[in-house]
């Protein structure tokens, strides 16, 4: 019998090797470093695609989604207020010939800011998308709104029809007001500040998870990076040892470009984090917290009103006009003519808090402290009119504490709200910058990842395929 040998250099000897046996040959070890060199470009890659998606994710939430529909909210909160400011303006003027051009400018905005309260609630409930909570919220607010306008109705004819005089109307028009106005603070009112809340919470979770997550993801990118320029210089030094050869000129530019793909991802990561902080912080808390304040602001302005309207309530507005003016700016005072004492002597300062106590303590913005200080010394001319307002009614004088409200609406009030708009307004600039420069700097990055993959892997390939040449 015949006995055939295969000799151990044969092909088919070799390919009876096992694989786990084949990395002990040269050839076997070269493709093992560009597996692991290749490898670890991936995971480099798929690591700084991760972190750059979450820094998107946290900018979409903020600039274009929650962060957004909290803003509409909020005009839409100042929007309701100063319909039921504008209301009450409406019906303490009553039939007084000489204040009817005054009349007519309430029922203006009061039909305007119906107009913007219709629109932010349309823009508030299609930013919802599909949240059935947000939506069944919307069309709460949309029934109220309707029986509100219903009262707001009845209550100006039935006034009308009265032909009163400036000052309290008839008690057929208090009760329909009190009824309209109730309906507004008790039931549309806390449904619109209940929206910003539940999107205000969103935004603030967003921007903690995903901040967190773009810096925690910023040193993975630097270790993962630092590993694969190791394994690329560990490349590097085993074929000098094995080959005599100083420099692998593909591997040497596959190390140089991991480099710079590190240091450029890691610069645009630690970027896109202080994008996120500036927008949440300097721009979005800020202009939320002002919204607030001014919606806040026109709803007290609007207790003076109600103040002269009701006297029944008159003892109720005036705590109510107190508790809403320490949520703008709080000192310490247990009623209102301690507040203007207070008021005045920490006006120039920081000493207090509130709204505005929150604005003083945050300052980052080029102009904000000059802006800042308009505002304030634009509140403190109103709270000296309220004084003069009360004065006045406490003594009898209710035309002239009319009179004193009217002008002072349309004089210093109007002034305080202009320069609390364009506080604002700055901070809302400084939103839309952060969230535009975000924008713009991962615009392209969904390409130039892959390509720097699919470039470093070549690069590593095209090292190694000369010393496996050699073995053929």
């Amino acid at each position: 019998m015949t006995i055939t040998t295969t000799p151990p250099s044969s092909p088919a000897r070799r390919a009876r090797v096992p694989g786990r046996l084949r990395i002990r040959t040269m050839p076997g070890r070269i493709r093992a470093l560009a597996v692991v060199g290749s490898l670890a470009v991936l995971v480099v890659v798929l690591v700084t695609t991760l972190t750059m998606q979450d820094a998107r994710d946290g900018l979409r939430v903020i600039g274009h989604d929650a962060g957004p529909q909290v803003v509409a909210t909020g005009d839409l909160y100042f929007a309701l207020s100063d319909m039921d400011a504008q209301l009450a303006d409406a019906l303490l003027i009553g039939g007084d010939r000489g204040l009817a051009d005054r009349r007519a400018a309430a029922l203006r905005t009061y039909e305007q800011r119906r107009s913007e309260a219709n629109r932010a609630l349309l823009q508030g409930s299609r930013l919802a998308g599909a949240d059935a909570t947000e939506q069944r919220t919307a069309q709460e607010m949309l029934d109220a709104l309707g029986r509100y306008e219903r009262l707001a109705g009845q209550a100006l004819q039935t006034d009308e029809q009265s032909n009163h005089a400036a000052g309290p109307p008839p008690a057929a028009v208090t009760a329909l007001y009190r009824q309209a106005t109730d309906l507004m603070k008790l039931d549309v009112l806390p449904k619109a500040y209940n929206l910003t809340l539940d999107n205000g919470t969103k935004v603030r979770r967003t921007y903690e998870a995903k901040r967190s997550a773009v810096l925690s993801g910023r040193i993975w990118v630097v270790l993962t990076g630092l590993l694969l320029i190791a394994v690329l210089l560990g490349v590097q030094w085993y074929f000098v040892r094995r080959f005599r050869r100083l420099v692998n000129p593909f591997l040497a530019l596959a190390t140089v470009g991991t480099l710079v793909l590190v240091v450029v991802s890691v610069a645009l990561l630690s970027s896109e984090a202080g994008r996120l902080r500036t927008a949440k912080e300097d721009g979005f808390d800020s202009v939320l917290a002002l919204s607030r304040a001014r919606a806040i602001s026109n709803s007290a302005h609007a207790d003076e009103a109600r103040y002269l309207l009701d006297p029944g309530r008159a003892d109720t507005y005036e705590q109510v006009y107190l508790d809403k003016s320490q949520t703008i700016l709080y000192v310490p005072a247990g009623n209102l003519d301690t507040y203007y004492a207070q008021l005045d002597q920490k006006i120039g300062g920081s000493d207090f808090l509130g709204f505005f106590g929150t604005e003083a303590h945050h300052v980052t913005l080029p102009g904000q402290q000059e802006a800042l200080r308009k505002v304030l010394a634009r509140y403190q001319k109103v709270q000296t009119n309220d004084r003069s307002i009360r004065q006045l009614a406490t003594n009898g004088d209710r035309r002239g504490a009319l009179s004193t409200k009217l002008n002072a609406g349309t004089g210093d009030f109007g002034d305080y709200d202009t320069a609390l708009v364009a506080l604002k307004d700055l901070h809302g600039r400084a939103f839309d910058k952060a969230i535009s420069a975000g924008d713009h700097g991962l615009r392209g990055w969904n390409i130039i990842l892959p390509g720097a993959a699919v470039l470093l892997i070549i690069l590593i390939l095209a090292g190694v395929r000369p010393r496996l040449s050699e073995y053929r």
